[in-house]
């Protein structure tokens, strides 16, 4: 793969819903701003992004009822399919990330976790290498009915593949072996009804925050990455009193001196920040400001960790925010229309 390339952000979106595909854009790493540069539409519905660790791939899902997963060349300024995308024989792929050598997928609708190996140029191979099934549900009548993985991610470590399903209010530690298999080592009961979406792990503890959509709460877990282990210690609620309607977390990252942690709500339309004591065990709630659009679906830090992003879906934007340093307060700084928005990545 050629050199890094830097000041470049990607947004994902929702083609079905008016998005304009993949679109790429200019970082000013000083004031935050960001820069459309082109947009690609080469595939219906990218609703997640993953980059390459050397940032010059770009993989994203096909958010559709037969799901699939593509690479783009993103050495210029607009990113080019490599190859036809890859059916991960999953319904809703709605998460990626990259992780020893494979691109891993979530697939909502069918309740699944797909490898596809990545070829040394970063292309994708022609077919998937494993394919793994989750079993459960849960007592919502309506949400829970059937597994719904809604992401997975590599723990720090690199040593495990950790899945999070809102159908089976379950978190997932899973292995990928040599030949490309993915099986389950072990899976972690949350809160019955809490509706798991997406966790982030704390950078300088052995801690993992949870965000549950249907709660809407965050659970702090003990994580022992030597065996694998993820053990419940409490909730937090991300909002200072109950929802005034229908609210449900969508992303949550945490601060790269682990100090802060920030939480998407959509409906709620805010993002709630949180202080992280010394041990990290309870975060707790400062205060909510509004997220600047409508249905904010995805949260990101730029690599400074200076500046948090909100991708807006409903109201079509991408808005940044300042954070200041001591008090982890975001300030709205500006925005970018991004039609359908659904994700922010930064290379």
């Amino acid at each position: 793969m050629r050199g890094r390339r830097a000041g470049r952000a990607y947004i994902g979106s929702f083609t079905a819903a008016g998005g304009r595909g993949l679109i790429a854009a200019a970082h000013d790493q000083d004031t935050g701003a960001l820069t459309e540069l082109s947009a690609a539409d080469d595939i219906a519905d990218p609703s997640y992004l993953a980059l390459s660790p050397d940032s010059t791939v770009l993989y994203a899902v096909s958010e559709t009822a037969d799901g699939s997963v593509a690479a783009f060349q993103v050495s210029g300024t607009r990113p080019e399919l490599m190859g036809p995308p890859v059916p991960v024989k999953g319904d809703g792929p709605t998460h990626l990330a990259v992780h020893a050598g494979h691109v891993l997928t979530a697939n909502y609708g069918s309740g699944s976790v797909t490898a596809v190996p990545v070829k040394a140029d970063g292309a994708l191979a022609a077919a998937p290498s494993s394919l793994l099934r989750h079993e459960g549900s849960g007592p919502h009548p309506q949400r829970q009915q059937a597994p719904h993985a809604h992401q997975v991610v590599p723990d720090p470590t690199g040593r495990w593949a950790v899945s999070v399903d809102l159908g089976t209010d379950s978190v997932r530690i899973c292995s990928l072996d040599g030949d490309g298999e993915l099986n389950i080592r072990r899976e972690v009961a949350l809160r019955p009804g809490s509706g798991p979406r997406h966790l982030a792990f704390h950078p300088g503890a052995d801690l993992v925050y949870v965000l549950n959509e249907l709660a809407p709460t965050v659970t702090a877990c003990r994580w022992d990455a030597a065996e694998g282990l993820l053990q419940p210690l409490g909730e937090t609620h991300v909002l200072p009193g109950a929802p005034d309607g229908d609210a449900y977390p969508s992303e949550i990252v945490v601060a790269a001196d682990g100090r802060f942690a920030w939480t998407a709500t959509r409906g709620e339309d805010v993002i709630s920040v949180f202080a992280l004591d010394g041990t990290g065990e309870r975060p707790r709630l400062l205060t909510t400001v509004p997220c600047g659009g409508h249905w904010p679906r995805d949260l990101a830090l730029d690599p400074s960790g200076r500046y948090l992003y909100a991708a807006n879906e409903r109201s079509g934007d991408v808005t940044w925010f300042r954070l200041d340093p001591e008090t982890g307060l975001p300030r709205r700084a500006g925005s970018i229309e991004a039609p359908a928005a659904s994700c922010v990545v930064f290379g």
